[in-house]
């Protein structure tokens, strides 16, 4: 169990820093191949912990509650970074329509995965 813990940590943390390096947040390379390439690996570390986290599974009740919990604070802060960001964009003038989509495929999985927990399981 430690093991997996630890895979998935290092492998979300992995995903984290590709994710800020495909940001260039300080302009050290050009936008052209390096770009690509790390693009591809975010891409390739997202699947992987995207696996981890579908593949998780409780060892107790304790345990269920604490991934309850996670799952909830990841969405409510995916879903308010995405407001923010579209106030941010509105009021520029410049609404990305990805962050509409974005965060309405957010709340349908979850409305879709709220049901069919409820009438399935």
């Amino acid at each position: 169990m430690k093991s997996n813990a630890m895979i998935q940590t290092a492998t979300a943390l992995g995903t984290l820093v590709l994710a800020v390096l495909v940001l260039n947040p300080f302009r050290i390379w050009m936008p052209t191949m390096m770009a690509m390439a790390l693009l591809a690996a975010l891409f390739l570390a997202f699947c992987v912990f995207a696996v981890f986290v579908v593949r998780e599974k409780a060892a107790d009740e304790r345990d269920e509650q604490h991934r309850t919990f996670a799952g909830r604070a990841a969405f409510l802060m995916g879903a308010s970074l995405l407001v923010i960001a579209i106030l941010i964009e509105d009021l520029k003038h410049s609404l990305d329509p990805w962050l509409v989509i974005v965060l309405i495929g957010m709340i349908v999985a979850k409305l879709a995965a709220r049901f069919y927990s409820d009438y399935r399981l």
